[in-house]
């Protein structure tokens, strides 16, 4: 497969770049600048790639009172392919990279690129296992409270929303947004939080980002630490779905890859080639695996807990009795 993009230009890429952007730095800020931008076990070794030494990539020397001076005149430069370009300007006509931008920055983008041809149009693509009731990514609105929301995500503040439930029932409150996540399948955005009551921690939920009526900065921040594994263990349901899957029509492949982010155990039976996976999932998100699941046909059997293997069940015995309504009709 090809790469767009050349691997030249990743993370350690993009650290050394910062670091040589002053004429001078010093071993803190290199190690610091490691620490942060780099991978867990880049401090290992990637700080004794960029501090003078027997090892270094040449990048700095040490100046008389221990500091270290680049030793290119000017700071790196990125340089783009049009391949690059293209890829780009393709990706300015998805209405999802305007949510993260503002006005300014896509207008900037589009003048840069404006002679560059798309690599793709959006056009050419149709999806088959999407839902259609997504979100509505060109209105203004949602473009608006996109962007506080992703603010609120980031500053860890205190916002009062206002939103409409699953059920069409009317809420609001005052709530920390976690997260925000996108769902390929609905084409929705959602966030995890926690509701507060009196500035503690109430209860933790998911609202997705096209139900919130309103939304406002209260002025507050939450100050409390928060983990994520913590969160999303709350939140995990108590029993794992049991799947078996057969390799019949790449069976397991496309399960594998369909369920690639959830926490799983998998067991394969070498006589037969099957596989048998205990799938983690959000309680919440339970109807949304069922769907996912059921969609894989016969090449998948939910063998627990009994409540999922049910209501399996009775979501494909309705279809059946749809289907011979639709063939009687007919």
């Amino acid at each position: 497969m090809m790469n767009i993009f050349s691997e030249i230009y990743g993370t350690y890429f993009r650290i050394a770049a910062k670091l040589l952007e002053k004429q001078v730095t010093d071993e803190k800020t290199v190690r610091e600048t490691v620490r942060r931008e780099g991978f867990r076990d880049s401090v290992l070794f990637l700080p004794q790639k960029l501090i003078p030494g027997d090892e270094d990539w040449g990048l700095f020397h040490r100046l008389p009172d221990n500091s270290l001076e680049r030793i290119t005149k000017n700071a790196p430069v990125k340089v783009l392919t049009r391949l690059q370009k293209m890829w780009l300007r393709a990706k300015l006509s998805d209405p999802r990279i305007r949510l993260f931008m503002d006005d300014d920055t896509l207008a900037a983008l589009e003048k840069r690129l404006a002679d560059v041809p798309p690599l793709y149009r959006r056009e050419q693509f149709g999806f088959i296992d999407r839902f259609s009731d997504c979100d509505d990514f060109l209105s203004q609105r949602y473009t608006e409270v996109f962007r506080t929301a992703l603010t609120a995500v980031k500053r860890r503040s205190i916002v009062y929303i206002e939103f409409t439930s699953g059920h069409g029932k009317r809420m609001g409150g005052k709530f920390v947004l976690l997260k925000m996540e996108y769902s390929p399948k609905n084409d929705k955005f959602r966030a995890y939080c926690y509701l507060l009551r009196n500035d503690r921690v109430k209860s933790s939920g998911i609202i997705n980002i096209g139900r919130i009526n309103k939304i406002a900065d209260t002025g507050r921040v939450f100050r409390t630490p928060v983990s994520m594994e913590s969160y999303f263990l709350s939140r995990k349901c108590s029993s794992p779905a049991v799947i078996r899957v057969t390799p019949e029509r790449n069976g397991v492949e496309r399960f594998m890859l369909e369920f690639a982010s959830y926490e799983k155990h998998t067991v394969r039976d070498l006589e037969t080639g099957e596989y048998t996976v205990e799938l983690w999932y959000d309680r919440q998100d339970e109807t949304e695996l069922l769907i996912q699941l059921l969609s894989f046909g016969p090449v998948v059997d939910i063998t627990g807990p009994k409540h999922l293997r049910e209501q399996a069940r009775l979501r494909v015995q309705k279809q059946y009795e749809l289907l011979e309504k639709y063939r009687e009709e007919g």
